[in-house]
């Protein structure tokens, strides 16, 4: 009995905060990223596939016109979320975003628990936009340069609709979408302070092209395509279920602000700078995300809006716009770039915490001695998304994606509430509004729902990908995990137990 329960508070030990505090002061990371860049990296991730692809889609399958009430509905559950990653990336200001607060404020087994569930966040996530830049890049030479390339080497060889796979035929590979992510690992290795760099440019260019379809399309809006604005029910579409779900759909819209705290031990005043950067970057998408969804279903049918490249597509329909389709098509191609680089910026960070913490070979931790990067687990993460996005669908990739950061979204509220009560006096930089139990509840009950409301195929494959975390778990990362050390040394030099920290 005693054997089990010491098992048990193996799984539960808590990696204190004042380690995580001291790794994060003396990484060997470069700290240069300030509030600017911060925002902009999670504008940068922020806006990309949800505006420029799973928007259409959403109002032709779930919503109609009200998908902009889903858009607000989506913002809202993420509001009360960034507001807990806000709060614990000042109290934990370490790369790793939701694992280093989980494994700080519920322990071991629920910090590899989350990490897993990122892994698939941000691999799965970025092999979803690379799959929506490949058929941005065709329709933007179509339309700019009248170049049409063959459908063989363009699209994935697999469809998946109804929850089902069958074959795209004439279909081989998608070589635009494996391209990218090779290109964007390149940059990523060379440096942080370069790919920011290169994600302020692109992320300027897309918000001046979505400012453009917002005010130039604005004259092409035709009221009776805004009526019904909320479409009669019709077997779990439209009505309220179907606005739901179109929020469940387009939630993928809103991953981003998590990956701000990924970059914690590069920013020059964490404490400061990361809830800036969370909360303002949320708060601009947002804003882009209603005006863009309302003026897309003025301009067209929402019933027409179930394509690849839905805003380019809209303007089609109307004389004199060829100009502002290249402009979108552009701005989609550097707009989904930027999201594709944030994501594969924050894996290797992600992996680089985990094997710090012995959850990982110790080889995912190594920084590259010139570039100072995480470059191993970089170049892993590329190839991998390079090849998923080369094969599968973009329907598969964003609905599981959508549904592993719901999950860590509900660990990172549960942790807020954990630890204002085993912590209560550590300094906050910055406290959830109105205190611990009205947001990250509200945040973890609505996370919960929209779990429920992804599908039965997707929550299987989302508990077949733990169920595989827990073997390697279990085989490997428990087995060498350096946590217990730590807290035990901890404990030696402050002198008190695991059960006071």
């Amino acid at each position: 009995m005693s054997n089990f329960k010491d098992f048990l508070k193996t799984l539960v030990r808590r990696k204190p905060i004042d380690v995580s505090v001291s790794q994060g002061e003396h990484s060997e990371l470069k700290r240069s990223l300030g509030a600017v860049q911060l925002t902009f990296l999670g504008i940068g991730c922020i806006i990309g596939t949800g505006i420029f692809v799973l928007t259409g889609r959403a109002a032709a399958e779930f919503a109609g016109p009200a998908i902009a009430i889903s858009f607000v509905i989506a913002a809202a559950v993420s509001a009360f979320s960034a507001f807990s990653y806000a709060e614990l990336s000042t109290m934990i200001p370490i790369a790793g975003s939701a694992y280093s607060y989980t494994v700080s404020s519920m322990g071991e087994f629920f910090g590899w628990v989350v990490g897993w569930d990122l892994m698939l966040e941000y691999l799965v996530g970025a092999s979803t936009v690379a799959s929506g830049w490949s058929a941005y890049i065709v329709v933007f030479f179509e339309s700019a340069f009248r170049v049409t390339f063959s459908k063989k080497t363009t699209q994935s060889p697999l469809i998946y609709s109804d929850d089902k796979f069958s074959i795209n035929t004439g279909s081989y590979i998608n070589l635009p979408a494996i391209f990218i992510s090779l290109a964007v690992t390149a940059v990523l290795v060379v440096g942080i302070q370069e790919s920011s760099a290169v994600n302020t440019v692109v992320v300027m260019i897309k918000i001046i092209v979505i400012l453009i379809f917002i005010f130039g399309g604005i004259k092409y809006i035709n009221s009776s395509n805004l009526k019904p604005f909320i479409p009669k029910s019709q077997g779990g579409k439209y009505g309220g279920v179907g606005i739901l779900k179109g929020a469940q759909k387009v939630f993928f819209s809103y991953i981003g602000f998590d990956a701000v705290s990924t970059a914690a031990q590069e920013a020059k005043n964490p404490q400061r700078d990361l809830p800036i950067g969370i909360i303002l970057s949320l708060t601009v998408c947002t804003i882009l995300y209603i005006a863009t969804s309302l003026v897309l279903c003025g301009i067209a049918d929402y019933k027409d809006l179930n394509v690849s490249a839905p805003i380019s597509h809209a303007l089609s329909y109307h004389p004199n716009t060829r100009w502002m389709q290249i402009l979108i098509n552009l701005g989609a191609v550097a707009g989904l770039t930027s999201v594709i680089l944030v994501l594969l910026l924050s894996q290797p960070r992600l992996f680089m915490a985990m094997a710090n913490d012995g959850m990982f070979p110790k080889f995912f931790a190594r920084i590259h001695p010139r570039f100072k990067t995480p470059f191993i687990p970089t170049i892993i993460g590329g190839v991998v998304c390079a090849v998923l996005s080369g094969v599968l669908p973009v329907d598969l990739l964003g609905d599981m994606t959508s549904a592993g950061t719901l999950f860590a979204f509900l660990f990172v509220n549960i942790g807020v509430i954990i630890l204002r009560h085993i912590d209560p006096h550590r300094h906050r930089d910055f406290r959830v509004p109105f205190g611990p139990y009205i947001f990250p509840v509200l945040g973890s009950i609505i996370a919960v729902a929209l779990i429920v409301l992804s599908g039965e195929s997707t929550v299987i494959r989302l508990f077949i990908w733990m169920g595989i975390g827990l073997v390697i778990y279990f085989a490997f990362a428990r087995r060498h995990s350096k946590i217990g050390q730590i807290l035990e040394d901890y404990e030696n030099e402050h002198g008190y137990t695991h059960d006071k920290v």
